[in-house]
């Protein structure tokens, strides 16, 4: 099992405190929030991706129409998903991040290998394939059905479906499901080829699909967002719908990984500000939490300099 050690500016550690005390001054975090999106978005087209040009794009195109098709009024939304984050006041409930969080995944698998000289479409195959390839390793050997939770614009759950498709030469099923509406219907849009089966709005804690359904459970860059007690409530979701022999695949932040721990001052501060969920994924036991809702033969690799990839094996 995991050891655990963390950052030191996260937890109850009093750098970690004194930061907290900063992000909860309301002009100083209202600068901190602006600077972490400067941050994204530099990093972003400085290295080609057309940030303000996808938005503008998608703000005229018909995505706005798909909503009412895609939206489960019935929802009630949990408290912790309610909260500002990613530099968005509304969080995940707006066009606005919608409409930016593909260039913003396409900046975050940038900053991975700030030292080499990759196209921000190198940097995203890299990231997604460091993945695949712990899937490959340590996954089931045969899949017909995928569920990626927290799907977000979809681009994970398109690279996955693909990634599955290609290795078995077709015969696969792949949904991608967001609480939040709007992520789904830029996904929609996206998804031209229609390859993803279904795009469902649900809490990942309470997916509807029917019991020992799936093949493959995924959780990408999503647990850092979640506190722990949803996680632990999603790791119980998925043990009830994967098939015998079926995995839940975690990939996200790493805090053990060097590149976390020792992150410069302004950039963990800018990180937490956006970030609410933050102490709580860094000084989480996710091991003993997959461990407690009955997984087996859990697997940790370190699949890039500031990710890990965490697998969990469904038992007979």
């Amino acid at each position: 099992m995991e050891t655990s050690l963390k950052p030191k500016w996260a937890g109850e550690d009093w750098l970690s405190q004194w930061v907290n005390r900063l992000i909860a001054t309301q002009p100083l975090y209202a600068l901190m929030k602006q600077q972490a999106r400067q941050v994204l978005i530099k990093t972003a087209e400085k290295k080609g991706v057309p940030w303000r040009q996808s938005y503008e794009q998608l703000s005229q195109s018909t995505v706005r129409t798909l909503l009412p098709h895609l939206e489960n009024s019935q929802i009630d939304y949990p408290d912790y998903y309610l909260k500002p984050f990613h530099a968005y006041d509304a969080g995940n409930l707006c066009w606005q991040a919608a409409f930016e969080a593909e260039s913003a995944t396409y900046a975050m698998a940038l900053r991975i290998w700030p030292q080499e000289d990759l196209t921000w479409q190198a940097a995203q195959q890299r990231l997604r394939d460091s993945f695949h390839q712990c899937l490959h390793k340590f996954g089931p050997s045969q899949v017909e059905q995928i569920l990626d939770l927290g799907c977000s614009v979809g681009l994970s759950t398109r690279s996955l479906h693909q990634f599955y498709q290609q290795r078995q030469g077709g015969g696969v099923t792949t949904r991608g499901l967001d609480l939040s509406p709007y992520m789904l219907a830029v996904a929609q849009h996206q998804d031209q080829h229609h390859e993803i089966a279904d795009w469902i709005h649900a809490q990942a804690e309470q997916s509807g699909l029917a019991d020992q359904s799936i093949d493959v459970v995924t959780l990408q860059f999503v647990l850092h967002e979640l506190p722990q007690q949803a996680a632990r409530d999603i790791f119980q979701e998925a043990y009830r719908i994967l098939r015998p022999g079926g995995c839940l695949a975690i990939v996200d932040n790493d805090p053990q990984s060097p590149v976390i721990q020792g992150l410069p001052p302004v950039l963990f501060t800018l990180m937490k500000s956006t970030e609410p969920w933050s102490d709580e994924y860094y000084t989480f036991e996710v091991e003993a939490a997959l461990a407690a809702a009955g997984f087996e033969q859990i697997s940790k690799t370190a699949s890039d300099p500031r990710h890990r990839t965490l697998i969990g094996l469904r038992g007979s």
